[in-house]
């Protein structure tokens, strides 16, 4: 089974979802044994190459601080049932999340997409940190065990970052206008951080088609 997921680093719905997309791996027997694929989806695509200032951001996305930390307030609450403590207060920057993306995309050569998007989400959500920056993204790409050099080079270029857009603009044209969204089996769209027990349909699904296929 394959699961395509259209997600931003920026994005604190992507971690929720991440998390209980696992949940429900794991309540339905699946851990370990789906590939599952992540895609590139840009919540702010004319974001300037060097990101934001957040105060900035605010104002701009939500009219301001106050009307801000009323939905982080919410994001927060749902945060603590998957175990993630935001720490929005922490972020300074908002970044263009184009060589997050490519960083992503890069990983994925060696099956390490799933860490870096994990990592760039703990460092972005937990730590404050500006994951649109070159050294920042080097940083994770080793503690995910990719090469620094290799990643910093990658990043000094603009390799990726075509196919990054594309595939934001294929999301685009399959009308996926927010993320998460889940893509199983490039059939079924679970969309939204819903709760795990959402995905057990599909899932079920699947798996009765691959019986069918599999007895035909």
């Amino acid at each position: 089974m394959i699961i395509d997921v259209f997600s931003d680093p920026i994005c604190p719905w992507c971690f929720i979802g991440k998390r209980r997309m696992e949940k429900a791996l794991e309540l339905n027997g699946l851990t370990g044994r789906v590939t599952v694929r992540w895609r590139a989806f840009q919540l702010n695509p004319g974001m300037p190459p060097d990101g934001m200032d957040r105060t900035d951001y605010l104002a701009l996305k939500f009219g301001g601080e106050e009307r801000a930390t009323q939905i982080y307030d919410m994001i927060r609450e749902a945060g603590k049932g998957v175990d993630i403590p935001f720490e929005f207060d922490r972020i300074k920057r908002t970044p263009n999340t184009i060589k997050a993306h490519r960083l992503i995309r890069f990983a994925g050569r060696s099956g390490l997409d799933g860490a870096v998007a994990e990592i760039l989400f703990r460092r972005y959500f937990l730590e404050g940190r500006d994951i649109g920056d070159d050294e920042v993204l080097c940083e994770i790409a080793g503690e995910c065990g990719l090469d620094r050099d290799a990643t910093r080079a990658l990043l000094a270029g603009r390799e990726g970052e075509e196919e990054v857009r594309e595939e934001h603009d294929f999301a685009v044209s399959m009308n996926i206008d927010g993320v998460p969204c889940f893509i199983v089996e490039s059939r079924y769209a679970v969309v939204g951080a819903q709760e795990p027990e959402a995905f057990g349909p599909v899932f079920d699904l699947v798996r009765e088609e691959e019986r069918q296929t599999a007895g035909s």
